[in-house]
């Protein structure tokens, strides 16, 4: 995958995201940072140092990859050392940081031991301190949870995120899982078709996704094609589509009266609140999923929407939703 015009500063101890589905760019633009992939174009700085001329091994990058790539042969201690073997680290400061790194990820009961005798979160530790015991500027993580179960991806989010606050690494981590970016990241950089969308703080692309393409990666499933109605002010837009009328609190750079894309979250949707925007619905399908249920409600119309309620509806129950203006984001028409 091309990119296209990817300008990105990284400040020192930051822990930046590369987000966006299979495709996109994030593991091109990892591949480049480290030098895995030559430029044809563009520079890559570190402080004041060009580097995208340098070979890989003297970028002073650490590198954890998505399948560990340990040696099946050798012990997680020989693993952890083997990059500062190949620098010819004195053998005493080879010990002393490797055992410091070994006790860092919480494996020394296990530093003995082969590859195949740990559990991948095990493994997945040791790739990690692998890469931190080199003592890099920057760690680079591909997609480093996306062969664990649910629960040890879980765990070891929490375990990257202590490691950060600890050593205050510079990271760039590439994923498409949202959750696993915005739990992590101090900052995220969405990316489709090789190109930037949206750059900004976690919280800020969650809520303020900047054109539809980002809402719906980062989960606005009731995506609505609607009437922007002309004369609509700050604060108060109408909008229309068959059976359904909202309105709005702001528009997103380029909506103009006319055909517009309308994005609401299933958590911004509430059964029969006192207040905001009405829809009439009946539901279509509910799944228990825990700790609330996911519904699928359709209008007379036909328009469907997504809504998670810890309240119990049944199919074929009819129902009134509602979303606040400022939760109803409009955008250009040409985002679709």
């Amino acid at each position: 995958m091309a990119l296209s015009n990817l300008s990105l500063t990284i400040g020192n101890g930051e822990f930046v995201a590369l987000l966006g589905p299979s495709g996109c760019g994030k593991s091109t633009a990892l591949n480049c940072l480290a030098g895995l992939l030559p430029l044809t174009g563009g520079s890559i700085f570190l402080d004041d140092r060009r580097i995208d001329t340098l070979p890989p091994e003297r970028r002073d990058f650490g590198m954890v990859f998505q399948n560990y790539a340990l040696f099946p042969h050798l012990t997680v201690r020989q693993n952890i050392g083997f990059g500062l073997k190949i620098k010819k680290v004195a053998k005493s400061e080879i010990e002393r940081r490797v055992t410091a790194a070994i006790n860092l990820v919480q494996l020394s009961l296990h530093a003995d031991k082969h590859p195949s005798q740990l559990s991948g979160g095990q493994q997945q530790r040791v790739a990690i301190a692998r890469a931190i015991v080199i003592e890099p500027q920057v760690v680079l993580m591909d997609e480093p949870l996306s062969n664990l179960d649910a629960k040890l991806r879980h765990e070891m989010r929490s375990e990257i995120k202590r490691l950060h606050r600890e050593l205050g690494l510079t990271t760039v981590y590439v994923t498409h899982d949202q959750e696993e970016a915005l739990s992590l990241a101090d900052r995220l950089v969405v990316l489709h078709d090789g190109k930037v969308q949206q750059i900004g703080t976690p919280e800020d692309v969650y809520m303020n996704p900047v054109n539809s393409f980002v809402a719906d990666f980062m989960g606005y499933r009731n995506l609505i094609s609607m009437d922007l109605l002309a004369g609509g002010s700050a604060g108060n837009y109408s909008l229309r589509a068959p059976g359904l009328e909202l309105t709005a609190s702001n528009l997103f750079s380029g909506s103009a009266a006319g055909k517009v894309r309308v994005a609401i979250r299933p958590e911004d949707l509430f059964i029969e609140n006192t207040s905001g925007n009405s829809i009439s619905c009946t539901v279509k399908s509910v799944e228990y999923q825990g700790k609330d249920f996911a519904v699928e409600v359709s209008t007379a119309q036909g328009i469907t929407l997504h809504l998670r309620t810890p309240k119990k509806l049944e199919v074929g129950q009819s129902t009134n939703l509602t979303v606040a203006s400022d939760r109803v984001l409009v955008y250009p028409d040409s985002d679709a």
